[in-house]
Parts: structure tokens; sequence; C-alpha cells
């Protein structure tokens, strides 16, 4: 019986060609590839999908596909490393800097549900789901921080784990790399926080650095847990300032947001949040402005009020 009609394989998945980026195909440009139908499980799904199976260089590692193609589309993410297809970013880089939530779910039973539905909405020519409305800001930053070229550094092979204990007796003839395994915040990663975009510690490094060159490093006083808007239009108002920021801030609790105090004499608001760790988000979710009806508003820290204090008893 053909696999099609095997209904012990209905919602299986069938390609004839993987979803990749051009860093993990490589610059072989005659690259050959072995194909595996229902080689594994998709590691977001779990439903069995067909495998790629590729070498995209010389010095490379062999590469293959770790998700099936209904969950790429559905983040719009390479299926091996599972980085954005425009911008070449983490998705939660992506999502927090476009203010998109993730709609996927990440539980056992609703995810297999989930990936069969837009596996459907994808044969109905329903391409890929957009987050609607996004800001301008947020694409100028990712215009930023996006990698243009191929950076092929990532397709080495890993690290010679005897070699790291000394063991190893290769020598030349070892296919892997013969270097000390660098420990650091970088070197716990995993497929499941990567395509979700949560916890993804190389999008937290990429998102701090660039809310830092933009002048937006958090403040070495932990109880400053407010952020400045400047520049408001003049029709602004405290509701909408709120509406905008929650939308802004797909991934941050509502009960998070304390308060918006708008001050429409000089055009700007303050933004307090209940805990650090939100304030900190929407700084950096904000690096590249903020969109309000129109116009890109300016935002800062705000400061310590301890700080004026201090000032005015020095004066004296």
């Amino acid at each position: 019986m053909p696999p099609k009609a095997d209904i012990n394989k209905a919602g299986w998945e069938q390609s004839e060609f993987p979803i990749l980026c051009e860093t993990c195909l490589g610059d072989n440009a005659f690259v050959r590839m072995s194909k595996q139908e229902f080689g594994r499980s998709c590691g977001t799904c779990a439903r069995p999908f067909t495998v790629f199976r590729w070498n995209p260089g010389a010095g490379a590692r062999y590469k293959t596909t770790v998700v099936c193609q209904t969950c790429a589309k559905t983040r719009n993410v390479c299926q091996t490393c599972l980085l954005d297809l425009e911008y070449h970013l983490p998705t939660q880089v992506r999502d927090t800097a476009l203010g998109v939530a993730n709609e996927a779910p990440t539980s056992d039973i609703n995810r297999e549900y989930y990936a069969q539905n837009m596996e459907a909405k994808f044969a109905d020519n329903d391409h890929l789901l957009k987050a609607g409305k996004t800001s301008s800001a947020g694409k100028e930053m990712l215009k930023q921080l996006a990698r243009t070229d191929p950076y092929y550094k990532r397709n080495r092979p890993h690290v010679c784990s005897f070699f790291a204990k000394g063991e190893c007796t290769r020598g030349d003839e070892c296919p892997y790399r013969h270097e000390k395994p660098v420990q650091n915040e970088l070197s716990k990663q995993n497929i499941q926080d990567r395509f979700y975009g949560r916890n993804d510690p190389v999008a937290k490094k990429i998102l701090t650095g660039h809310a830092e060159k933009q002048g937006l490093a958090p403040p070495e006083d932990p109880t400053i847990m407010s952020l400045f808007l400047l520049s408001l239009p003049e029709s602004a108002t405290e509701l909408s300032i709120r509406t905008r920021v929650l939308q802004s801030l797909p991934g941050v609790d509502p009960a998070a947001l304390r308060s918006v105090v708008h001050v429409a004499k000089t055009r700007c608001a303050f933004v307090n949040f209940r805990d650090r760790a939100a304030a900190e988000s929407a700084a950096q979710a904000w690096s590249g402005g903020l969109d309000l009806e129109g116009e890109r508003l300016g935002v800062r820290w705000g400061r310590s009020r301890a700080a004026p204090a201090a000032a005015s008893s020095t004066d004296r």
C-alpha cells in the first residue's frame, strides 16, 4: 500500500527539497543530498517527516534537517539552523523587534494538531502567517542586525570530545576540531527554545548588545523600572500609549505594566513596570524606537529617585 494511503501515516510529511538558508546549504554549487522519507520525528511537532542530509562544503560537517517543512513555514525559519530566512536572526530577535506573538502551542497535546491545521492552510495557498501591522522601527532594527552574507563558519565540525580529554588518537585524520571547548552563556542551546523564541542565549546577546549601542543599557540601580518616551504626537492619550505599549510587547505579561503617566504639555510619558525584567525587555524591543500614530518616539531609561536628592545635598 502506498505511504499516502496508509491510515497509520496520516499527517506524515513528504517533501522533495528542504527549506534551507544559504549558510546551511553551503558554498558548493553541486551539493548532493540523501533523502529518507519519514526518517525521524520533527523536533517541534513530533510528526515523522522527510529527512535530508548533505555536506555543505569542504571541511564542513554533514548537516541534516531537524524540523518538518510545515513548522519551518509557520515560523519562516530554516529547517536546519532554525534562524529566520529573511534576516538570518533568531526568531526571538525577530519577534521582539516586530512585536509578534508566537501562536504555536508548546504542549505535546496541541502542537501536532496545530501543525496539521497549518499544513491544510499551506495546501490552500494560504502563505506564511503575518503579524498584521508591524512597526517600521522594528523593521529598521532588523535591517541593522541582519546578517547579509553567509556565515559558513557555522558549518565547521564539532569540537572533538576525546581531544578535550587528551585521548584522541586520530591526529590529523580526526573529522572533528581539535580545539578546547568554550564554556559560556552561549553553550547551552536547544531546538525548542530557538524555534519558539524563548530563553534563547544568542538572541539575548544580540538584543542586549543592540540596546547598549542605542544608549539603552540597563542602569546599575536595580530599582529603576521605568522608561521615558519622548516626542509623542499631540493627539496621543494615556489610553493610546498604554495600548501601543502592550501591542509592542506580546511576550510581556500585561500585569507587569504598572502604569503609564502621560504629560501632554511636554509631549512625553513615563512607562512604569512592576519588575526589572519587564523593563529590560521593553528597552530591548524599543531600542530602535517606538512607533505611535505614524511618529517615531524616543526612548530613554528613567532616573533614580535618589539621584536628585543627592545632587541637591552636594549643592548645599
